[in-house]
């Protein structure tokens, strides 16, 4: 079998033909690709000589995703619990005839509503913490990305999260509107880098076809925050009055010392690269690393190792692709409403009718069942080699939900129709997401515009959460009404970009199948990226 040449040198590199995924592989063995001689040894990489004859891919999935996972799912449980907290702490409120003043249901209520009677605010004053937030997030998520591949991921994220813990549990401690309004700032400068750099961190390790999969069971995490957060929150309450604090600033000085103390257990348990995995042998690293070095052109015939050095070109060309300019639609169609529901679900049971208690304990199977589908839409998804069907079927899901919210509302009397439809779209949402951030990845070639054109998807899209938080309103309580109708309005133009890039990826595809093979050298379609005619996208 000829030598493939050695095209770049880097840390981590794009697959091999036959070794795409655990599940569509039958065989115990790796089989040789075109980068491998008949015997299985590597001929092409800094592994050259290696041989992976006896490589059970099903095996080393499996060690990778015992050995990475569940940290990753711990660090965005903890992020996602400490960015929704302050759903928890909020009260319910009703506007006064004055909008300045907020009047009060009843005195000061122990446990976990009292963040606005003690701080004095209004409800618009209490959306504008929401919304700050995602400024810095947003602003901070594609140096943060770039600096984890300088820096290594068991550098960067455990140190991103001390200083996000850090802040959550000054946050317990503020005073007035302003020093919570900034400490939201800061908490979403710190929280900017984690979850796409775990995003990003993953596919370091896994391929297209393994992707979606490992994205839903960290994210899933997201989900059992949900739940965990009412529960915890629940708790808490029980905590009023314990050395002369309310119950609310409990919330987030409890929640912000755990994250500080699992941040200091992340810097010893979270591993850098394939490439020095100490629960990897030698041959498992070298054909991880080969595996993932000529994954976007195994379809095309002729195999193109991806670019890993550095250039500011690649950074400008994520800032120019449309991809994920139109893919920041069908992002937005589905983060609105995750959102708007994780900020707001407590505060939207309460006003059916429930007691706060029992608002936060309806959260729990919501979440539970969404966090379960989650990884099942992805499992198949990942089986099937296509993101689009799953994505567009989910959103569908979410439309339904929020459909039933609305009419139920407009009708009145009816609170378990609007938990229901509410039930429906989280279980919509949650599917959905791990599937949208999935598909721009697989297809984004060259390691670093692919660090930073997952950082500007993910970041300009959370610029959603800092819509969705002013889309419901005290004032609209509570039927809500022009927020859900918001969410659907969104999910609408999501819907429409799916099909957009669905079309146009296959447009490309198949332009591309015309292209002679050789047209361009090996050298060439790899500086192109995904933008090379060897390259194929993910549908």
């Amino acid at each position: 079998m000829p030598r493939m040449p050695n095209l770049v040198k880097g840390r981590r590199g794009i697959s091999s033909e036959k070794a795409t995924s655990g599940h569509h592989d039958d065989s115990p063995v790796a089989a040789p690709s075109p980068a491998t001689d008949e015997t299985g040894i590597l001929d092409d990489t800094e592994f050259a000589g290696a041989d992976i004859s006896g490589v059970d891919p099903k095996k080393v999935l499996l060690k990778m995703d015992l050995h990475l996972i569940p940290m990753l799912a711990l660090l965005y449980l903890l992020s996602f619990l400490d960015r929704g907290n302050i759903g928890n702490a909020r009260k319910t409120l009703f506007e006064s005839p004055s909008p300045a003043k907020v009047q009060l249901t009843k005195p000061f209520p122990a446990g976990i509503e009292g963040l606005l009677d003690t701080l004095q605010m209004t409800g618009p004053q209490y959306n504008w913490t929401l919304t700050v937030f995602f400024f810095t997030y947003c602003a901070f998520e594609v140096p943060s990305n770039l600096l984890l591949k300088r820096l290594r991921p068991s550098i960067w994220l455990p140190s991103i999260m001390v200083a996000w813990g850090t802040v959550m549990t000054l946050m317990g401690i503020v005073q007035n509107f302003e020093g919570l309004l900034i400490a939201r700032l800061f908490l979403g400068v710190t929280e900017a880098g984690l979850y796409p750099g775990v995003a990003y961190y993953i596919t370091m390790w896994y391929c297209r076809t393994e992707a979606q999969f490992r994205q839903a069971m960290f994210f899933s995490a997201a989900s059992v925050a949900g739940a965990f957060s009412g529960l915890l929150a629940f708790a808490i309450a029980k905590m009023d009055g314990i050395g002369g604090l309310e119950g609310w600033r409990w919330i987030f000085i409890l929640e912000g010392i755990l994250t500080v103390v699992v941040a200091i257990i992340a810097f010893f348990t979270i591993y850098d690269f394939p490439e020095t995995a100490k629960f990897l042998t030698e041959p498992e690293r070298a054909w991880v690393v080969h595996r993932l070095r000529y994954q976007g052109s195994k379809d095309s015939g002729q195999m193109v190792a991806e670019s890993e050095h550095f250039k500011w070109r690649y950074v400008r060309e994520a800032f120019t692709d449309w991809q994920i300019y139109l893919g920041l639609w069908m992002y937005w169609g589905i983060v609105c409403p995750l959102y708007g529901t994780s900020l707001f679900l407590p505060s939207i049971i309460r006003e059916l009718g429930y007691t706060s208690s029992t608002a936060q304990l309806l959260t729990v199977p919501i979440y539970i069942t969404a966090a379960i589908l989650a990884v099942a839409v992805a499992w198949f998804s990942d089986r099937s080699g296509q993101r689009s069907p799953y994505i567009f079927s989910c959103m569908c899901a979410i439309g339904v939900g929020f459909i039933i919210c609305i009419s139920a509302s407009a009708h009145g009397g009816v609170p378990g129709v609007v938990y229901a439809g509410i039930f429906i779209a989280v279980c919509g949402i949650y599917p959905a997401f791990p599937g949208n951030v999935t598909w721009i990845s697989n297809n984004m070639a060259g390691s670093y515009k692919r660090s930073a054109g997952m950082a500007i998807h993910i970041g300009v899209g959370n610029l959603a959460g800092a819509m969705a938080s002013n889309f419901y309103r005290t004032s609209d309580s509570p039927k809500y009404i022009l927020g859900h109708s918001l969410e659907l309005a969104f999910l609408a133009v999501g819907l429409c970009a799916v099909v957009g890039l669905r079309w146009n990826y296959q447009r490309i595809n198949r332009k591309r199948d015309q292209v002679p093979l050789g047209e361009f050298s090996d050298l060439e379609n790899s500086e192109k990226g995904d933008r090379a005619p060897t390259y194929r996208y993910v549908l």
